[in-house]
């Protein structure tokens, strides 16, 4: 590989010759061989964003040249529209405040911008990463506003629909499967009879309000650091920067962002993301219920509950022929826990605040947007290749009920608790029925029979 040699504040440093990113980028590569992971598209995307309207405002401002304010822009809008994807190589694990990944950005920009001009033959300007990239921003607002962004934009676009169209899906069978009696279950074991139309309707609860709980938090996620540059009190900053660039990146989204209300809070503290983590959390603790429920409810075929039959998306087995395993629902699963280490992660990361910075943003950047990245994919398979195909197993719902010892609760109201005890363990030792020993005991009217049974 050929290299060329750039300086920055530390001296020089080779770099790969072909590379649009320079010097810092390339100590960061060097530094932080860590762990090959590279902060998502959405959030590179929405940094590429910031540094857009960044350059259209300053360029507005006549804080740079115009000539250099739309080279950026168009420079940025190539990695917006992901035509330079390679050039973004700096580890998750890196410096706390994300700067490696903001001069990354910046490094980009202005090489990309100045291959724009020349082509163009304009050679009386140069775009500087620093002080026209970079220019009104520092790396401690522009990082935290890049989560935010890529958070929301996630949650709009993917999370909310997804877990709509599942919660759809859960009520839907909800009501297809309301006259089907079968067994309840409480401690394992067998309790009263219900429908399997109301089980449905607590999982699709739980994912209603699930949706809740993500439309309570959201609105945080819209109040932008943007313009509290080094530690909030927006030094270097033009005054009009903030408002000016918030209102360009609300209208290019159509999200409704605005100012942060307190610099100072949302660049030294992650309490937004930690929010929105806990409540990513509770949904992934909803989909494990759910999901563990309808392994066991269609466990089987022959020696299981049985009670409803899951699709069948693949074999289950290398060496047992026929096999078929509840593979979507152990997808969710897998998923709701990786989602749970990650809000630890996010917690523990939210309390790198120390002063006017949180050190660990770019850890709670992979880790959110890697949780609602394969929350909304798991929701959307959970929803297409499981729920919607799901169909009740009628008879053995009916053999459940009918050999259940707990349709003896039915009794109490016209013998009482201890003598329906009585007739269900008489029945558990004779292998029996409940009814079988009323009618053999002819404990009630024809009347209560009916009542009961």
């Amino acid at each position: 590989m050929k290299y060329r040699t750039e300086s920055d504040a530390l001296g020089e440093i080779k770099v790969p010759e072909d590379a649009l990113y320079g010097a810092q980028t390339q100590r960061a590569v060097e530094n932080f061989p860590i762990s090959g992971l590279r902060l998502q598209k959405p959030f590179k995307v929405f940094l590429a964003l910031i540094k857009k309207n960044a350059a259209r405002v300053n360029g507005e401002l006549k804080l740079i040249d115009k000539r250099i304010s739309n080279a950026i822009i168009e420079a940025a809008q190539e990695i917006i529209e992901g035509k330079h994807d390679g050039e973004f190589v700096v580890d998750v694990f890196q410096t706390g405040s994300g700067t490696s990944s903001n001069m990354n950005m910046n490094e980009v920009i202005a090489n990309r911008a100045n291959q724009i001009l020349s082509a163009k033959n304009v050679n009386d300007v140069k775009v500087h990463p620093n002080d026209h990239v970079n220019l009104c921003q520092s790396s401690n607002d522009v990082i935290p506003s890049a989560i935010n962004i890529s958070a929301s934009y996630l949650i709009e676009r993917d999370l909310l629909p997804a877990l709509t169209n599942l919660k759809d899906s859960l009520r839907n069978k909800s009501v297809a499967f309301a006259g089907i009696q079968k067994l309840g279950r409480t401690h394992l074991q067998d309790a009263v009879v219900m429908t399997l139309g109301d089980e449905f309707s607590g999982y699709a609860s739980q994912v209603e309000k699930d949706i809740e709980r993500l439309n309570e938090v959201k609105g945080n996620l819209l109040e932008l650091s943007l313009g509290g540059t080094a530690v909030g009190t927006g030094i270097n900053a033009h005054p009009e920067f903030a408002a000016r660039i918030i209102k360009n990146i609300a209208d290019e989204t159509g999200m409704y962002f605005k100012e942060s209300r307190n610099h100072f809070a949302s660049q030294a503290a992650q309490d937004d993301s930690v929010a929105l983590s806990g409540v990513l959390k509770i949904i992934a603790v909803s989909f494990t219920k759910i999901a563990n429920d309808l392994r066991w409810l269609s466990s089987g075929p022959r020696a299981g509950l049985g009670e409803i039959n899951i699709p069948a998306v693949q074999p289950g087995s290398s060496i047992m022929p026929g096999k078929v395993n509840p593979v979507i629902p152990e997808a969710v699963l897998q998923m709701a826990a990786q989602l749970i280490g990650n809000d630890a992660t996010i917690t523990a990361a939210a309390m790198g605040g120390n002063f006017e910075l949180n050190t660990m943003l770019p850890v709670i950047a992979y880790n959110l947007l890697q949780s609602l990245e394969i929350l909304s994919s798991a929701s959307k398979i959970f929803s297409e290749k499981c729920i919607k195909g799901i169909t009740a197993n009628e008879e053995k719902c009916r053999l459940n009920v009918d050999n259940s010892l707990d349709v003896a609760v039915k009794l109490i109201p016209y013998i009482g608790y201890d003598r329906a005890s009585e007739i269900a363990k008489k029945a558990y030792r004779e292998g029996k029925t409940v009814r079988q020993v009323v009618e053999q005991e002819k404990i009630l009217t024809e009347k209560q029979m009916g009542k009961v049974f």
